[in-house]
């Protein structure tokens, strides 16, 4: 399935139904009176959050959606039936804006939640409705009110517990496909990867979610590369893996870059929980390995690990790691969603 992140719709609700004129005409009631029902609602239209999709691809095809008007009212007093809502199913973590782009709507962040976007037409009143002492036999009734219509841009931010980052060529989808089921492409040019990639790891008794994004260059939170248009996806995750290429000539170089990105783009990604992974182990002598091990630790300033996302050696240790972060923050947001206990004495 293609990925796609961003998509212009263009939305309207539906119109109310009109009211009915009617009198009632039965045999030996001679003054019947009005008997005209109320026009149906026109129907509304929602966003909703659902779980098991990971891609606006939908709505490249689907650009206009409408909901139902609403139907006229009938004799008898009988109102018309109300328009059929129409529902935008979007993957967790879609964010809705205005036609520019900037003003925001709403954020589902969680599976389930709703927002309704436009609200349908309210249906016209029926001449039964105009009925008084003054005026008993109305001959006018409410037309329907006319829906709303609009376009909305919905963009997307993959909700991930970790995300992947690098330069490109840093062995990211390597690593993705040894530790989980996702098969990105994989080759030795920049760029392979040119749409994030999601893959569930297991690692002991924790299971989380690992985004491979595309890799960043110098630059790349003003556009330049790919990465202006998928560091966002960093925004949601709770850690960073920040996988280093271990055959670079320039080690603390290569990291400050990335940093630089990642501080540069703001949105609280420097802030993240970040591992600081040497890759490509397989691929250097053990002297060299030891001295940017050393140089990489005083550029980060915490912590290294080294692996080899194509033996596999060091992978274990890398994932244990990412876990003891993800649990620490889950039991922390846990403890945030808990209502507070009110104790009597």
């Amino acid at each position: 399935m293609k990925f796609l992140d961003t998509a212009k719709v263009y939305i309207s609700s539906g119109k109310g139904g009109n009211g009915c004129v009617a009198f009632r005409r039965e045999k030996f009631i001679e003054f019947g009176g009005p008997w005209g029902g109320d026009g149906g609602k026109g129907g509304d239209v929602w966003a909703e959050a659902v779980e098991n999709l990971n891609t606006l691809i939908d709505y490249r095809f689907r650009q206009h959606v409408r909901a139902r008007n609403g139907e006229g009212g009938m004799g008898k007093q009988m109102s018309g039936a109300g328009g059929a809502d129409v529902v935008l199913r979007v993957p967790v973590g879609t964010q809705i804006f205005e036609e520019d782009g900037e003003t925001p709507i709403a954020d589902l962040a969680q599976p389930g939640e709703r927002v309704m976007l436009l609200r349908g037409g309210n249906g016209g009143f029926g001449n039964a409705h105009f009925k008084s002492s003054t005026n008993q036999a109305p001959r006018f009734a409410n037309p329907g009110q006319p829906g709303e219509e609009k376009a909305i841009v919905l963009k997307l931010k993959l909700i991930a517990d970790v995300g992947l980052i690098g330069l490109p060529n840093a062995g990211k989808s390597t690593f993705l496909a040894r530790v989980s089921q996702a098969r990105p492409k994989i080759a030795d040019y920049p760029f392979t990867t040119l749409n994030p990639q999601l893959g569930v790891v297991r690692i002991d008794t924790t299971d989380f979610v690992l985004a491979d994004l595309p890799g960043l260059i110098e630059g790349a939170h003003e556009g330049v590369g790919l990465g202006d248009k998928f560091l966002g996806h960093a925004e949601r995750c709770g850690a960073i893996l920040h996988l280093v290429d271990g055959t670079e000539s320039e080690i603390a170089r290569t990291y400050r870059t990335i940093r630089a990105e990642l501080e540069a783009y703001g949105q609280g990604l420097t802030g993240k929980p970040e591992i600081v992974v040497l890759n490509k182990a397989d691929a250097i002598a053990k002297g060299a390995l030891s001295k940017k091990r050393v140089s990489l630790g005083k550029a980060c300033g915490h912590n290294i690990f080294v692996m080899s996302g194509v033996t596999g050696e060091g992978v274990e240790g890398v994932l244990r790691a990412l876990a003891k972060e993800i649990v620490k923050r889950r039991a922390k947001e846990k403890k945030a969603r808990s209502p507070a206990r009110n104790w009597a004495p």
